[in-house]
């Protein structure tokens, strides 16, 4: 059973090559509009948005982001951006104070976020455009903060190229469906075979080819899976001064 909604979000791929056409503002205004729309946590859509389209701005942006070509090469950059400021200026207009220095508040509004940003993303594929994200813009966080000029209790969580794609992008096979769904209680039975599965089915597209993670010790391999690119990516430490930016920007962690 299927329909044209599960078979849009099955052909989702990131894509790195834009044409040069612009995204009209509008389309850009419908699309978040759309995003709008997603679930929220007690409706407080702890969440903002800010389109970067110039061309000088995005090449900053990419230079903060890993220097990624696609950045500049698409002609719209969302910074999407967990927010609590506005809560805080609606909690004094009303005489309050916001009780925002808690672990469970950021993720509220991290979650908020990203259900914001998916839904955006489905919209603007459905209208013939493609996406990429980009986590990269937590890699200068403070730099990112001030290019955008975020106030406190604003954080960029994720970037997201969006452009006309110059060809439909290549479908990537995800883990089997078993390996992630679980009935009742949390079942570690027959994963290992999942994993096999898995690393075979990727290493048949091939997209590891050129892109193996280096990490000390660990030297380029013949097979490459799914599984050595993971565990090498996350045996390493990322993006250690996040806390304290974090912090900085009134996102404790109490």
């Amino acid at each position: 059973m299927s329909n044209a909604t599960i078979e849009l979000i099955n052909n989702h791929g990131s894509v790195r090559q834009y044409k040069e056409d612009p995204v009209p503002r509008e389309m850009v205004r419908q699309i978040i509009a759309a995003g709008q729309h997603a679930s929220t946590s007690s409706n407080l859509q702890m969440y903002s948005v800010v389109a970067v389209t110039g061309a000088a701005q995005r090449d900053e942006m990419a230079a903060l982001c890993g220097s990624q070509d696609f950045i500049r090469q698409a002609p719209v950059f969302l910074a999407w951006c967990a927010d609590l400021s506005r809560l805080e200026r609606a909690a004094a207009k009303k005489g309050r104070q916001q009780v925002s220095n808690y672990a469970e508040n950021f993720l509220l509004s991290a979650v908020d976020v990203s259900l914001f940003m998916q839904t955006t993303a489905i919209a603007a594929e459905s209208l013939g455009l493609g996406i990429c994200y980009v986590g990269a813009i937590r890699n200068q966080p403070q730099d990112v903060i001030d290019l955008l000029q975020l106030p406190r209790l604003v954080f960029p969580i994720s970037g997201m190229a969006v452009g006309w794609p110059i060809r439909p992008p290549r479908v990537r096979p995800r883990l089997p469906l078993d390996a992630v769904l679980h009935w009742e209680t949390y079942s570690t039975i027959g994963e290992e075979q999942y994993l096999d599965q898995y690393d075979e089915a990727m290493i048949a597209t091939g997209i590891y080819k050129g892109r193996q993670v280096t990490v000390a010790g660990d030297e380029q391999i013949e097979v490459y899976g799914w599984t050595e690119h993971s565990t090498r990516r996350t045996s390493r430490a990322l993006r250690t001064g996040l806390k304290e930016v974090l912090a900085k920007q009134g996102f404790n962690s109490d």
